[in-house]
This record gives C-alpha cells, sequence and structure tokens, in this order.
C-alpha cells in the first residue's frame, strides 16, 4: 500500500504573527531566512507572502550593510578559511 504524502501548508510568519519585528537590527529572527552561506532563502520555501518577503530581503541587506549578518560562509566566524 503506497502512501500519498502531502506537504504542510505554508504560512507567512510575519502575517500570521503581527508582534514578530521585521527589523534590520535583530538578526537573530533574520537569521532564519538565510542559509549558512549566505544565500536569502526563497519565498516558496519558507512560505512568506510577497510583501513581506520584498520587506524581508530589504531587511536582511540592511543588516548585512551594517555588519550584523556576514554576506558570504568566508565571512562568518563560525568558518575559518583553509591555509594550504
Amino acid at each position: 500500500m503506497a502512501f500519498k504524502f502531502t506537504p504542510r501548508k505554508k504560512f507567512c510568519r510575519f502575517c500570521a504573527d503581527k508582534d514578530l519585528p521585521l527589523d534590520y537590527k535583530r538578526p537573530d529572527i533574520l537569521g532564519n531566512f538565510v542559509t549558512d552561506r549566505g544565500k536569502i532563502i526563497a519565498r516558496r520555501i519558507t512560505g512568506t507572502c510577497a510583501k513581506h518577503q520584498r520587506r524581508l530581503t530589504r531587511e536582511i541587506k540592511k543588516s548585512r550593510q551594517m555588519a550584523l549578518l556576514y554576506y558570504t560562509a568566508t565571512h562568518s566566524t563560525e568558518v575559518r578559511k583553509r591555509t594550504v
């Protein structure tokens, strides 16, 4: 008997919780929407609505500019460059 996989309904966290701040000064929240390599995760994966995804992208870029978030994995303090 084969079971069908039914994906869970994705929802926008910012629409669901109006008190969740979307601000560049909160890298702990913005870090959930960035991969460990530094890429911004697409809205089809996170489930964020288009309005909040645009704002999220803008705030992540501001946060990177203020050095609260890293641009790439090589800029992260967790990843060290390998010297040969």
